[in-house]
């Protein structure tokens, strides 16, 4: 029993790595159009491969969706306890919101041809919103975040798709990296008292930022 539990979880494990591979360009271009022999070659393995984990293509939908919601999930509802925790909550979110930007094709796609599974989806993110929303009041109500409507502040995010467009980029001069830094430092000035700025540590999210930046500029260029 304890092999077969095993090898159970290896294969999941397996699904998960490569629906990984497979959801940022879903993400971006949407899955309809796309072929299973072209979801083998993203995915990096032989199209034998791909039909020993997922059977069909929409299968591997219902797959993409799981993993959606299971990322949605993982923002913590219990409230943090310390301002260093508020801080690294706030980072959690914020690397959210920027992994989240680019679903837009996918989400329509999926209400259009999968509507169930796009319900399920549509829902953990109504619960994710609602999560920020308590998450942001909370911050307030303790003294650690300015007064500021908490609805605004999630509506803000959706700056971010107007801002990554390639002609918005360089009639600025902009670049995905400086403007992925900027707007982290301008959500947390705006959020964060100025007494309570210490309770975020940016060195990591520095690091994440260079990767986000990277996999944007691919995707825009």
């Amino acid at each position: 029993m304890d092999n077969d539990n095993s090898v159970t979880n290896k294969q999941n494990e397996t699904r998960s790595r490569l629906i990984a591979k497979l959801l940022p360009y879903i993400r971006k271009n949407g899955f309809l159009s796309i072929r299973m022999d072209e979801i083998a070659k993203i995915m990096d393995v032989s199209r034998a491969t791909l039909y020993k984990y997922f059977s069909t293509k929409e299968e591997i939908i219902g797959y993409v969706v799981d993993f959606c919601i299971e990322y949605l999930n993982e923002l913590i509802v219990d409230s943090p306890d310390t301002d260093q925790r508020f801080g690294t909550r706030f980072q959690q979110i914020f690397e959210q919101s920027v992994l989240l930007m680019d679903t837009d094709v996918f989400l329509k796609e999926l209400e259009n041809s999968y509507p169930e599974p796009y319900e399920r989806l549509r829902e953990s993110m109504k619960q994710r919103e609602q999560q920020v929303l308590v998450f942001y009041e909370d911050g307030m109500r303790r003294g650690i975040f300015n007064e500021i409507n908490a609805k605004l502040l999630i509506k803000q995010d959706e700056l971010l798709r107007s801002i990554f467009e390639v002609k918005y980029l360089m009639e600025n001069q902009l670049t995905v990296h400086q403007v992925l830094y900027d707007y982290y430092k301008l959500k947390k000035i705006q959020l964060f008292k100025p007494e309570k700025l210490q309770a975020v540590e940016d060195s990591m999210m520095i690091a994440k930022i260079e990767y986000f930046a990277q996999k944007i500029t691919k995707n825009l260029y």
